[in-house]
């Protein structure tokens, strides 16, 4: 088993040290650090940036050739980890001798260690992982800034208590997986890429607690009894609509491709997306007319005949409400001379 050792929180020291255990060359640009490695031992590559109120975040997109074990330890303070597993799996304990707990696709975790104990996550070989650890530290929480971000996490999670080893494995969790899909997503360079990516980790950080705060009250474990298959069929089946909207998708075509019941399918959509089935077709039908409207020739009619509408009156009416105009108006906002329809 190979052993990698980080004794930092800081951003460009976890690099240096990632790059020194691992290969691979490290390339910055705007507080965004990339290590990418291609070599007998590991290929793939890790993101990472930090921000205001001691956030950061590191990204692994990887797999190893042999298993391996990240030794992660917090000499100055303890900071609280918020952990999402978009694909594969890993395991965590604290200390090498410590419970071991696995983190499986599309759930989250939120943790922290004492002081003088290691977080310390196992990596299977030859599966790859893709993995999100948000940090928020806790060293510089000013009880003079009580609303601090900080603050609220140390406070939420210690309860001003230190000394214990936290641990918290939640349900499974597509929206935070689509937002971590969205942070990646972002093509924007330079600052508007720095407060882009800030604001998502912010959105993610607060459905995380979110999710805690539920899972206390029992209510999301309670709603959520899809199996990891389940979920990924969802997933599957929602890329699918994503993709191609104006497809004449049905309850029953898309019972019959994933092997879902109805009612499990209504429940996963509503789970995931807050929106039933037929919802969430229409949702994504709108936004791509949206994107025709902005970026092709076709005049509103042809625009409903191509996203898979018949009626455009009804077009207009669920347009209207997500964009607070008429399709009409809308094209003519964008360019007053390109109106056709």
């Amino acid at each position: 088993m190979k052993v990698v050792t980080i004794n930092t929180e800081e951003i460009k020291d976890i690099f240096e040290a990632l790059a020194l255990n691992i290969g691979g060359k490290v390339t910055f640009d705007l507080d965004e650090y990339t290590l990418d490695f291609n070599n007998s031992f590991a290929k793939g590559s890790i993101i990472g940036s930090s921000f205001n109120d001691d956030i950061s975040y590191v990204q692994f997109d990887m797999t190893f050739s042999a298993d391996v074990r990240m030794n992660i330890s917090n000499p100055k303070s303890s900071p609280v980890y918020f952990a999402y597993c978009s694909k594969g799996n890993l395991s965590h304990s604290f200390g090498i001798l410590g419970e071991e707990r696995k983190l499986k696709t599309f759930q989250t975790a939120i943790l922290s260690s004492k002081r003088e104990d290691e977080n310390v996550l196992f990596f299977e070989k030859d599966i790859k992982t893709k993995f999100t650890l948000i940090i928020v530290g806790t060293q510089l929480a000013d009880k003079n800034q009580p609303n601090s971000l900080n603050v609220k996490v140390k406070e939420t999670f210690f309860e001003n208590n230190l000394r214990e080893d936290f641990f918290y494995l939640g349900s499974y969790n597509l929206r935070i997986g689509e937002k971590i899909e969205q942070l990646n997503a972002v093509t924007q360079t330079g600052i508007v890429r720095n407060l882009l990516k800030e604001g998502i980790l912010r959105i993610i950080l607060a459905m995380e607690i979110q999710q805690h705060t539920d899972d206390l009250a029992a209510t999301s474990r309670d709603a959520n009894c899809l199996t990891l298959r389940e979920m990924e069929e969802i997933k599957e089946l929602s890329e699918a609509i994503k993709a191609n909207p104006e497809e004449a998708f049905t309850i029953k075509s898309l019972s019959k491709k994933s092997g879902l019941s109805p009612n499990k399918l209504q429940e996963g959509f509503k789970m995931i997306h807050n929106r039933t089935v037929n919802d969430y077709i229409t949702h994504m039908r709108v936004l791509k007319a949206e994107i025709l409207i902005r970026t092709s020739d076709l005049n509103i009619s042809e625009i409903v005949y191509c996203i898979g509408f018949t009626s455009r009156s009804y077009f207009s009416k669920i347009f209207k409400q997500k964009f607070n105009c008429s399709p009409k108006e809308y094209k003519f906002n964008l360019n007053p001379l390109a109106i056709t329809a």
